[in-house]
């Protein structure tokens, strides 16, 4: 089978430091938010936090 067809995402790929790995698992399972939502809004607030600061 091929992969799915992404028509409103782009596929990137990253790491993450091990010990951020468990509690970023954890907020998934306990909040039910998929990662790649919690991914999202983390973004989100990462750009507005530099955009703040006009860089």
């Amino acid at each position: 089978m091929g992969e799915a067809v992404l028509v409103n995402r782009k596929k990137f790929v990253s790491s993450l430091a091990n010990e951020l790995v468990e509690p970023f698992n954890e907020l998934s399972k306990n909040t039910r938010i998929t990662k790649t939502r919690l991914l999202d809004e983390a973004i989100e607030d990462l750009l507005k936090k530099y955009e703040q600061k006009g860089v």
